[in-house]
């Protein structure tokens, strides 16, 4: 699954070409590249297909600006650690301006992390920030792994799970929620992209073996904020709709449906 990362990286670096970019990653062409997805293949002639890979990758351009406005608001609370579930190619410790003691971990298994460590290693790349890898498989006990890397359960965290809900079952999701929720202090902060509901039949059911969509798994939950009230969280949702318009990247064509409480979410740790 770590090879859509890849794609993700190279839906970046494409936003960051724009002169109007809602943020700029460097290092994302440098993934792509290695990963052998640039220059980008074709569009199909489905132009159903099509239309879904833009609005996928509209997707991924919002919520990045999204998570990283929640990263800059946590580090302006004081937050000074910071985890990334399901890393992947995300170059945070990179291209952000981190606080002074900032330590970043990012979780993954070990083969998306060697190959992003061979990719910084060419880029030359230096952290802004404390950057530990941390190699395990969520699906296992990955606590005790980044408690073993020095992350302190005792202080505020600021917790991202991007583009990673979708992938789990149900019971999965509810495990991964229980571990953050057990290791997070009064003040930590969490983001969470959450698949909005029927985005599984919409994109799913005809996608081709092995693609990222025909992965998918799990929507969001009818009351996001009653379900993460409910693990100790106050949280905030939002919809893609909205925060494009907030970043003036307005959605053009009107809802197909009654927009249900949004996959974007912000929370806070009472």
């Amino acid at each position: 699954m770590w090879a859509t990362a890849v794609g993700v990286a190279r839906v970046r670096a494409l936003e960051t070409e724009r002169e109007d970019a809602l943020f700029r990653d460097p290092l994302a062409q440098a993934f792509a590249t290695a990963g052998g997805l640039w220059p980008s293949s074709p569009p199909p002639g489905d132009e159903a297909a099509r239309r879904r890979r833009l609005a996928v990758s509209f997707s991924i351009v919002i919520r990045t600006k999204f998570l990283d406005d929640l990263l800059q608001q946590a580090a302006a609370s004081g937050v000074r650690q910071v985890v990334l579930l399901g890393a992947g190619m995300d170059s945070r410790a990179f291209r952000t301006d981190w606080p002074e003691g900032t330590r970043l971990f990012e979780v993954d298994t070990a083969a998306p992390l060697d190959f992003k460590a061979s990719v910084l290693r060419r880029e030359r790349a230096v952290a802004r920030c404390e950057r530990i890898t941390v190699a395990a498989d969520l699906r296992e006990d990955w606590p005790a792994a980044l408690a073993a890397a020095g992350h302190d359960p005792a202080v505020p965290t600021a917790w991202i799970a991007e583009g990673l809900l979708i992938y789990l079952p149900g019971d999965a999701v509810e495990l991964l929620l229980d571990r953050i929720s057990a290791q997070s202090a009064a003040g930590s902060r969490m983001g969470l992209t959450l698949a909005s509901r029927g985005v599984i039949e919409r994109f799913g059911v005809d996608a081709a073996p092995g693609s990222a969509a025909s992965m998918w798994v799990s929507e969001m939950p009818d009351d996001p904020v009653s379900w993460l009230a409910g693990h100790g969280w106050e949280a905030e949702s939002h919809t893609l709709r909205e925060r494009a318009a907030a970043y003036g990247r307005p959605i053009s064509t009107p809802p197909q449906r009654e927009e249900r409480p949004g996959g974007l979410i912000s929370a806070v740790r009472r």
